[in-house]
């Protein structure tokens, strides 16, 4: 009897891993997809992947984290603002799933808010600073606080910086410090288990090239 128990027991455990290669298996190639490519509609096409794989793994909080993740960069290429800000709901509604599966906040889930933040910001510069602007740095603070040497927190920093006026403090320069020392904690992250994100190297490493010329007054 306990040998048909300890059976059970070891089949359960086989299916259940299986299922968790599975997931992680096809999130990550979604995700390296999705980032791969700067085409509008491959990357909507592959967010509307990463929602599938949300909804089949619901209590995989990286799925839910990559939904949101997938739902603000299409923000920042969509041009109406009413579907930008409606992406960023439901990055918004995906996040807080992923909190919820995890059981607290990580310094990866307050990167997110952050950049989501920045996305709101993003829509309507002028009048939504003063609201997301503190939202935004709060929520990289929060994740500093956890672990200072996640590399993303200094990469939203540089794209913050990059994309602000000269006049007010932004610019290449200004950015350029942010890019590298995003780039040297880049290099120190392992890219093999998308549970522990990795994204935003590319991005980083592009940025921080185009850092190096000269601003434009």
């Amino acid at each position: 009897m306990k040998r048909v128990i300890l059976l059970i027991a070891a089949a359960a455990f086989a299916i259940v891993h299986c299922q968790a290669q599975d997931f992680k298996t096809v999130l990550k190639k979604t995700v390296d997809d999705f980032s791969a490519t700067r085409d509008q509609q491959q990357q909507t096409e592959l967010s509307n992947k990463l929602g599938l794989i949300a909804k089949k793994w619901p209590n995989e909080w990286a799925g839910h984290y990559y939904n949101a993740y997938g739902k603000a960069q299409l923000s920042y290429m969509e041009k109406d603002e009413a579907k930008r800000d409606a992406y960023l709901d439901e990055a918004e509604t995906e996040l807080s799933e992923a909190v919820k599966e995890l059981g607290k906040d990580n310094d990866e889930t307050y990167v997110m808010a952050a950049m989501i933040a920045n996305a709101r910001l993003a829509v309507k510069p002028q009048s939504r600073w003063q609201k997301y602007g503190p939202i935004f740095k709060e929520d990289l603070e929060k994740a500093r606080a956890m672990n200072p040497d996640n590399p993303r927190i200094y990469y939203l920093e540089a794209q913050s910086k990059f994309h602000t006026p000269k006049m007010f403090g932004g610019g290449k320069k200004a950015a350029l410090p942010y890019f590298e020392k995003a780039d040297g904690l880049f290099a120190k992250q392992s890219e093999t288990d998308i549970t522990k994100p990795y994204w935003g190297k590319p991005a980083n490493t592009y940025f921080m090239g185009l850092s190096k010329g000269e601003d434009k007054e």
